[in-house]
């Protein structure tokens, strides 16, 4: 899909479709009173038939005074709370709409009491995002349900926040399709060829650690999750680097949980809902899309993404309960559950990360089904050991409409953590589940400020969204651009 700026009188712009969001608190008020030179829009409002609630649409069809050979009204909410967030839903939501409607361009006019920039930003992430379909295996594919073309209501001076918008939007689909990938489609090798291509597009460093050079160093954790597959493990490292002397001694490593399938092991899941473990390398693969576009945006500092990539499988040669594993770090492990695998990998990776010398560390990763427990599918949990990286985490979450929220690391949740035959039980008891697998991590990332992303609840969406589809969501991958550029 191509999408440009028109700066044209919205009236006099010709198009199959004009969409304007409206609100609910300012009934029959579009985003500019000439586009509703008939009244009709107001008549509607009267009628209820529109409502300006978030998300609601009404189609008009060749609305007098209009160039446009539609208008389509898209709820904004209540003008006093539209913010970036929400325009990036509404300007989705018009675009899936005006999809299913069988039309193939249209112009979107931005809107809030925001800048200019950042309505343009968010439009355009808005647009790409609803526009991705998971149905990339589909052999009866309609093309004609398909948008070709959209522009934005928006002079020439936003086009720096379009192009933005659009390196980042991009960056998302390109996790999202990682996820969507089958296992038998994304072994952790077809992920490595993937990340090299990633790393030759962008101009990116990579470097991949090979099963036996992830033995010479001892990261027992890892590997002890990737025996029992006949698929070998891998550790992907993309590096940036920007040019010339960084602007402070900020190295932000960005670690992301990659298990390619889950099948639990020798803890093996429930036959229901398993086919979707193949989102288990959400984590991976947001840190993929954010090394994507950091490449091209070019952040001040240098950004490191570490993505250990394995299967755990049930196999012969699987891990049992019970085992004893040597991390990395040197601490060993109890191993209790072979299906609380992601925190071994994650050890192992966020040591490494700080041999490697990051000074801020964010994981990002399938973790827990505990925190769905608690959050539901609606926000990431977020744990840290650092306050001042957690509140411009937030920060940065906030502006770009990603739902996150801050869960406690008490130290009295270590207490749960005990084995009376090494160091740490790989988990805890089943109370405050998605604490004690953060408090396991924490362990591995002290004392480097670092906060870990659970993602369990938020990666894939059970069911479609107005402005997203059903399936991966991306979700993390705009928090982490914002924060990586900020960051320094």
């Amino acid at each position: 899909m191509n999408l440009t700026l028109t700066s044209q009188a919205p009236e006099r712009v010709e198009t199959e479709a004009l969409a304007v969001v409206v609100y609910e608190s300012q009934p029959g008020a579009p985003a500019s009173p000439r586009m509703d030179p008939g009244g009709i829009v107001s008549e509607l409002f009267a009628s209820g038939e529109a409502t300006g609630k978030p998300l609601d649409t009404v189609l008009i069809h060749r609305p007098q005074g209009l160039a446009a050979r539609r208008l389509l009204l898209v709820g904004g909410g209540k003008v006093e709370q539209f913010d970036s967030a929400q325009l990036r839903r509404a300007a989705g939501a018009a675009l899936r709409f005006l999809k299913g409607k069988g039309v193939h361009e249209f112009v979107f006019a931005p809107s809030g009491n925001f800048p200019a920039g950042a309505q343009v930003a968010a439009a355009a992430e808005g647009l790409l995002a609803g526009d991705f379909e998971p149905d990339s295996y589909k052999t009866d594919k309609k093309d004609d349900k398909r948008i070709d073309r959209v522009a934005i209501l928006a002079d020439s001076s936003a086009q720096a926040a379009l192009d933005r918008g659009v390196v980042t939007a991009q960056a998302q689909n390109l996790a999202r399709s990682l996820i969507n990938e089958p296992a038998n489609r994304l072994t952790p090798k077809d992920l490595v060829a993937r990340s090299r291509q990633v790393a030759t597009d962008s101009g990116l460093e990579i470097e991949v650690l090979e099963q036996e050079q992830m033995q010479s160093l001892g990261m027992g954790a890892l590997l002890g999750v990737a025996q029992g597959s006949a698929e070998p493990p891998a550790f992907i490292v993309l590096r940036y680097r920007p040019a010339g002397a960084p602007s402070s001694s900020t190295h932000l490593g960005l670690v992301g949980k990659a298990v390619t399938f889950d099948t639990g092991g020798i803890s093996i899941k429930p036959a229901e809902g398993m086919e979707k473990m193949k989102y288990d390398m959400a984590g991976g693969a947001a840190m993929i899309g954010v090394m994507h576009a950091l490449a091209r945006l070019k952040p001040s500092i240098p950004v490191t993404a570490f993505v250990p990539t394995v299967e755990n499988m049930p196999g012969s040669r699987a891990q049992r309960p019970g085992d004893i594993q040597t991390t990395l770090s040197g601490k060993t492990v109890e191993v209790i559950n072979t299906d609380a695998e992601g925190r071994l990998i994650l050890a192992d990776a966020l040591t490494y990360a700080r041999r490697q010398g990051c000074t801020h560390l964010i994981d990002a990763a399938t973790l827990t089904g505990a925190i769905v427990v608690a959050l539901g599918h609606y926000n990431v949990g977020v744990f840290a050991n650092d306050q001042v990286l957690l509140d411009r985490l937030l920060q940065s979450a906030k502006e770009c409409g990603e739902k996150m929220w801050p869960m406690p690391l008490d130290e009295d949740y270590k207490e749960q953590l005990k084995s009376i035959i090494a160091d740490l039980p790989n988990v805890g008891t089943r109370w405050g589940g998605a604490i004690t697998a953060a408090m396991f991590l924490k362990e591995f990332a002290d004392p480097t400020p670092w906060v870990h992303l659970d993602i369990a609840g938020t990666a894939w969406l059970e069911e479609a969204k107005p402005f997203l589809a059903k399936g991966p969501s991306g979700v993390a991958v705009r928090t982490l651009i914002d924060l990586a550029m900020k960051l320094g």
